[in-house]
């Protein structure tokens, strides 16, 4: 019988504050019984994000998803979005949702982020806008995407969602592109339960954004826009503002433990991780590791992790022009890379809280 841990190992697991430092939080919004509609923590909490994010312009959502689907609609585009389908459902169902048409470009093997040398190729008369993805918390080649949508006349949306607290070069993710969706759900690196924000560059998108989550209402008698309810409430954003406080510590302890996953899987034959950017802060938002000629296949692995109660994923897999809801709509050769990495890819245990010991559980049945 081999080895199992103890307890099931999760691939992510959520991290929480002290519960009597989420619990004080909490008296005032018994006190006022004001629980949603922009309240006090809502407010705090996107100045903070302002400041920790480098972002001038920011607004809150109730989630990544309705975050990234108001900011495409707030732009009122209308056309073809070039996307990547290596990447979470969100991403390709808001394009799809806001009625404009995805467009595919490949993903490069190194990082596993759009393609900037194949993007030109993907754009045509129709094209509006590029969804680029920052994966794992790779950053997407920025300069090359902003110079081509130059070129071109472009809108830039990048899914930013795995990239919280991210510098490139000293410059925060937010400051890239018109509008970066960051996802503050329970399973990333900082999250406040559920939530998201948009942070964009024309400061005259922030009060359309504001309606758009508001039911598109202007005024008690005035609604002026077809809008959601993407509004974050009270318990979210206090939630946000105590994970604020201790997120670098989380940070600093995940990458403790990916220290440890690269100093027992890299150099091995077969084994791929993801190279270390040394113009990136990274937040060390997952550890993706591609079975590419090992002995054995990514499959086989994922199964013998499992026996031992430790559950990686498959992420992303599969790509999203090959959903079913997307069948016959796509060529889903046309996207070979992220096609073959999809199949190749597993995101291993990676949480503040993981003990140093299933790390090496998991690096021995790799290397078993």
């Amino acid at each position: 019988m081999r080895e199992k841990w103890k307890s099931p190992v999760a691939v992510t697991r959520s991290s929480l504050p002290p519960l009597e430092e989420y619990v004080e939080m909490l008296k005032p919004l018994w006190e006022s019984a004001w629980l949603t509609n922009m309240g006090d923590y809502h407010e705090q909490f996107k100045e903070q994000l302002k400041g920790r994010l480098k972002a001038d312009n920011l607004e809150l959502f109730v989630n990544g998803h309705m975050a990234l689907e108001l900011a495409l609609q707030a732009l009122e585009l209308e056309g073809e979005v070039i996307t990547t389908p290596f990447s979470f459902a969100s991403t390709t169902h808001a394009i799809v949702r806001n009625r404009l048409t995805p467009v595919f470009c490949d993903i490069n093997g190194r990082d596993y982020t759009l393609d900037a040398d194949l993007l030109e190729g993907c754009i045509t008369s129709r094209t509006c806008a590029i969804v680029p993805v920052h994966v794992y918390g790779n950053l997407c080649d920025v300069e090359k995407i902003q110079e081509i949508a130059d070129k071109h006349g472009l809108k830039v949306i990048y899914d930013a969602a795995h990239t919280f607290g991210e510098l490139l070069d000293g410059r925060g993710v937010a400051e890239f592109g018109d509008m970066s969706m960051f996802s503050f759900h329970a399973t990333k690196v900082f999250h406040s339960i559920e939530g998201g924000a948009v942070a964009y560059r024309d400061q005259s998108l922030g009060q359309r954004l504001y309606q758009l989550k508001n039911f598109g209402i202007m005024d008690s008698e005035t609604v002026e826009y077809v809008g959601a309810n993407g509004k974050m409430n009270e318990f979210q954003a206090a939630m946000g503002l105590c994970n604020l406080r201790h997120v670098e510590e989380e940070i600093e302890k995940r990458g403790r433990l990916v220290k440890r996953y690269r100093e027992r899987l890299s150099g091995v034959e077969g084994i791929r991780l993801c190279p270390e950017n040394p113009r990136v802060r990274s937040n060390h938002a997952y550890m993706p590791v591609v079975f590419e000629g090992f002995r054995k296949n990514r499959d086989q692995v994922f199964e013998e992790l499992a026996q031992r109660n430790i559950h990686a994923r498959k992420y992303f897999y599969p790509c999203i022009n090959s959903y079913a809801c997307y069948r016959g709509q796509f060529d889903e050769q046309g996207t070979p890379v992220a096609a073959r990495i999809s199949r190749q890819v597993l995101t291993l245990p990676l949480y503040a809280g993981l003990e140093p010991e299933v790390v090496d559980l998991v690096c021995d049945t790799i290397l078993g």
